[in-house]
């Protein structure tokens, strides 16, 4: 990893290339910077960002409405 949080909401470009939603299936996440969430492009899940930090717990996610 570059080690830097130059990314979109802070968050490292590596970090981010990696991250994928905790359910099942597992599937990449998007960024929604105006919100600071990450997307699951599969369940419509949106996971905060909190100080740079995702949270990426099922319990913390919201369901979007589109």
């Amino acid at each position: 990893m570059s080690g830097g949080g130059t990314g979109p909401l802070g968050l490292d470009p590596d970090l981010l290339a990696i991250l994928a939603c905790p359910d099942t299936h597992h599937s990449p996440l998007t960024v929604d910077e105006a919100a600071s969430e990450l997307l699951c492009t599969t369940c419509d899940r949106a996971f905060p960002v909190r100080d740079g930090i995702p949270v990426l717990l099922l319990d913390e996610a919201r369901h979007r409405t589109l």
